[in-house]
C-alpha cells in the first residue's frame, strides 16, 4: 500500500471526506452557474453566490432532493434529444453514449465532454491498479462497440495506460476465441452471461480455456460477478479469477472488487459520495448490531461535470460490509455485491425473491444450457414458470429428472416451488450483452 498511497483509491477516511466535499462544492458552484436542470432542482438547496456554496458538510447533501431514471427520462422526452441536464454548450461535447432501454422502455442519451470522459478513464485508471493489471496484460473487449456504454471507457483507458487492447466487435464467438488465442490474451472484459456463452462455444469446439492465456475476466453490466455458483462456473471453465465490477451509463465506472477479497465491491468513493437509504422512507438506512447498512444505492458522481447526477436512486440493493478489507482501501465495500434490483424483487407466499437469487440456483446446474424466469400474476398472486434448456448430450429422462431436481432445490431454499417446463435445444436466445432472462407477464391468467 505504501507505493500507491498517493492514489485517490488508497485515501484514508478522513482524507476522502476532505476531496468529497471540496469535489462537491465544485460541483455545485459550476452546475448552479450555466445546467437548467440542476439549476431547477436545487434552486431551494444551494446558495449559488455564496462561498462553498453554502454547504458546509457532506451532511447537508441528505437535504437534497433524490434523482430517478423517471426523472432524466421524462426530462429527455419534454426537451429532446439530450434533456437539459448539460451544463456547457452543445458544441463543448464530444461523446454520446445512451442506455438499452430496458428498464424505463426508453433509451437515455448521455453526452460527454472531454473533460468529463477523461474523468471517466480516470476512475478506470484506479479500478485497473485496484485488480492488479499489469504492463504486460493484454484485454480483450469481446463486445459490439456500438451507443450503450459497455466497456468503452474501460477499453480507452487501459489503452492510454500502454496495454494493448482487442476490439471484439463485429466477430462471432468463436472468432473472438481465436481473437484471444491467437493474441494471448490476459484479460477478457465482458457480461457474465457472455463469459458462459464464450466458454460453451469452446467446449463445442472442443477448446480447452483453462489451459489458454486468460488469467483474469472483469465481468459487469448484470449479476453474476459477485454471486457464488455464477462465479465458479465461470472460474472453472476459464481456469481463470472472476472481477466484479458495477457502473451504469448516466453514472459512470464506480464500483469494482478488488484483488484481494473476492465477492464483494468496492465503491469509488475518491469519486463520488454514495449513500445507503431505506427505499421505503428514503432516510437514511440505519445499521444493525453489527454495524451492517441494507437498502438502495444513491450516488452523486463528483467529477462528470458537463453532466452529473446528484443524489441519484439507482435502483440497486446492496449491503455494507462492516468489516475493514483486508486490501486495507478505507473504501466503502458492499458485501456480495449488487444484491439485487428493487423493482425486479416479487413476493410469493410471503417470500420476497429476486430473479438473481432464483437465478444463482439455477447456475449451480452445469447440465443446464440456458434458461428464462417468467413471472406471472394468477388470481392476483405471483408465480414462477422456469424454462429450463438442458445440454445437448442429456437424454430425456435425465433432463426429466434435473427438471424435478432444480424445482425442489428452489422449494428447499427460497421456500416456493415453481413450475418447471423443459424447452427444445437451442430454443432460448444466447447473449452477448446482458442477459434478458427475467419476464414479467402482468395480466391475470
Amino acid at each position: 500500500m505504501d507505493q500507491l498511497s498517493e492514489t485517490p483509491e488508497n485515501l484514508d477516511r478522513v482524507s476522502l471526506e476532505e476531496r468529497q466535499l471540496a469535489r462537491l462544492r465544485t460541483l455545485l458552484k459550476t452546475v448552479m452557474g450555466s445546467n437548467s436542470f440542476w439549476q431547477e432542482r436545487l434552486a431551494d438547496f444551494v446558495r449559488a453566490g455564496e462561498k462553498n456554496a453554502g454547504i458546509e458538510s457532506l451532511k447537508d447533501l441528505q437535504s437534497f432532493p433524490m434523482t430517478t431514471k423517471t426523472d432524466l427520462v421524462d426530462d429527455q422526452s419534454q426537451r429532446p434529444p439530450y434533456g437539459t441536464n448539460l451544463t456547457f454548450g452543445r458544441n463543448d461535447y464530444s461523446r454520446l453514449h445512451q442506455t438499452s432501454g430496458t428498464t424505463t422502455g426508453t433509451p437515455m442519451r448521455w453526452l460527454d465532454t472531454p473533460e468529463s470522459w477523461q474523468w471517466f478513464l480516470n476512475s478506470w485508471a484506479q479500478i485497473f491498479r485496484m485488480v492488479g493489471l499489469t504492463s504486460e496484460d493484454r484485454l480483450c473487449f469481446p463486445f459490439s462497440f456500438g451507443p450503450f456504454i459497455g466497456f468503452w471507457a474501460a477499453f480507452e483507458g487501459a489503452n492510454r495506460l500502454g496495454n494493448l487492447c482487442l476490439a471484439g466487435g463485429g466477430m462471432s464467438s468463436q472468432q473472438r476465441l481465436s481473437l484471444i488465442a491467437d493474441n494471448q490474451a490476459t484479460i477478457l472484459c465482458c457480461t457474465p452471461t457472455y463469459a458462459l456463452r464464450l466458454a460453451e462455444v469452446a467446449a463445442e469446439q472442443g477448446g480447452d480455456l483453462v489451459a489458454g492465456s486468460v488469467r483474469m475476466l472483469i465481468v459487469a453490466g448484470e449479476p453474476g460477478g459477485s454471486i457464488p455458483s455464477i462465479r465458479s462456473r465461470i472460474e472453472s471453465a476459464w481456469g481463470a479469477r472472476v472481477i466484479d465490477h458495477w457502473g451504469m451509463t448516466e453514472i459512470g465506472a464506480l464500483g469494482v472488487e478488488c484483488a484481494e477479497n473476492p465477492g464483494g465491491l468496492h465503491i469509488l468513493e475518491s469519486e463520488c459520495i454514495a449513500e445507503i437509504i431505506n427505499p421505503e422512507t428514503l432516510e437514511p438506512a440505519t445499521a444493525d448490531s453489527l454495524g451492517v447498512r441494507r437498502g438502495e444505492l444513491v450516488v452523486t458522481n463528483l467529477g462528470r461535470l458537463g453532466s452529473p447526477l446528484i443524489r441519484y436512486r439507482t435502483g440497486d440493493l446492496v449491503e455494507s460490509d462492516s468489516e475493514a478489507c483486508v486490501c486495507g482501501r478505507a473504501l466503502l465495500r458492499l458485501k456480495g455485491g449488487i444484491l439485487g434490483r428493487a423493482d425486479d424483487m416479487i413476493t410469493i407466499r410471503g417470500n420476497n425473491v429476486f430473479p438473481s437469487s432464483v437465478e444463482a440456483i439455477l447456475r449451480e446446474f452445469d447440465q443446464l444450457a440456458e434458461f428464462r424466469i417468467e413471472v406471472r400474476t394468477v388470481r392476483s398472486m405471483h408465480q414462477i414458470l422456469l424454462q429450463l434448456e438442458p445440454r445437448p448430450d442429456l437424454s430425456v429422462s435425465e433432463s426429466e429428472t434435473l427438471a424435478q431436481l432444480v424445482k425442489n432445490t428452489i422449494k428447499d431454499r427460497l421456500n416456493f416451488q415453481p413450475e418447471v417446463q423443459l424447452v427444445e435445444q437451442n430454443s432460448l436466445p444466447r447473449f452477448e450483452l446482458k442477459g434478458r432472462r427475467f419476464f414479467r407477464v402482468d395480466a391475470e391468467s
